[in-house]
């Protein structure tokens, strides 16, 4: 086969991204979208859904949410067995859905870490299994995981959070080797420090005009001296979702700035 730029083209495929209704995954599905996917997503509430469907419909997408709990084994079989109705079986997945708990260790219950590990580890290993039976049938299919750079590093009040990414690193090399075999690539996206609203107040100019403390901390780790933005994203999630990436698995590609790369500068 020789290259060509049809490659990196997504008609006909149908795409899942978990909890994409604004940030990071809105983004990413937005990408998808303009490379030709037909896009699917769920959160938890039909009223949070109902808000995503409307995000989609004024960025000329048309969009499919679903309420569904991803750590729910139950509703989410139900739930790809709806969309599989409506719309096909799944030809991408894209593990999205996540939350962190910023506390420090032993402060937190083990209530509070095992919620953590629920969202961003147990509910991407209960959509993969869902969607890998249908990927196989077909003859392929696609994984993206959404990892962060704590699969790699730890930092303070993020026990759970580097536990549950870490294990999503080695989860996403172990569904690469154990369904490679299938023409099934999955692979891991680990954003750096991203602009979004969410992160909006940790780069408020302060009332003296300095920078926010953690602004600086940033920027000044970062070798691209700036904050990345979610469509720093969009290229690496249609690259691992399309036949351009078919000899690229069990990979974590980390979109940071070069973060990873950096020791930091002298003081």
């Amino acid at each position: 086969m020789e290259f060509n730029m049809d490659m990196f083209h997504l008609n006909g495929k149908v795409a899942l991204v978990t909890g994409a209704v604004h940030g990071i995954g809105f983004e990413i599905a937005k990408s998808l979208a303009a490379a030709g996917a037909t896009i699917v997503f769920n959160n938890l509430s039909q009223e949070s859904v109902d808000k995503g469907l409307a995000l989609y419909q004024a960025a000329g997408i048309e969009a499919k949410g679903y309420a569904c709990d991803v750590t729910d084994e139950k509703a989410v079989t139900t739930t790809i067995k709806q969309i599989k109705a409506d719309v096909g079986s799944i030809d991408i997945l894209v593990n999205n859905a996540g939350i962190i708990k910023r506390i420090p260790m032993i402060e937190m219950s083990a209530a509070e870490f095992r919620e953590v590990v629920d969202v961003d580890l147990n509910a991407p290993f209960i959509m993969a299994k869902a969607v890998i039976p249908d990927m196989i049938e077909k003859g392929g299919g696609k994984i993206i995981n959404i990892c962060s750079m704590m699969s790699e590093l730890g930092r303070e009040t993020v026990s759970a959070y580097a536990a549950a990414k870490g294990g999503l690193k080695m989860l996403t090399k172990n569904i690469a080797s154990e369904y490679g075999q299938y023409n099934i690539q999955c692979n891991g996206i680990g954003p750096g420090y991203i602009a979004t609203p969410q992160t909006a107040p940790l780069r408020e100019v302060q009332a003296d005009g300095e920078r926010h403390p953690f602004d600086q901390f940033i920027v000044g780790r970062t070798p691209a001296a700036r904050w990345g933005e979610p469509v720093d994203l969009a290229g690496p999630a249609v690259f691992l979702a399309s036949s351009a990436s078919d000899f690229v698995n069990g990979h974590i590609l980390y979109v940071d700035g070069g973060i990873l790369a950096y020791i930091g500068k002298q003081p």
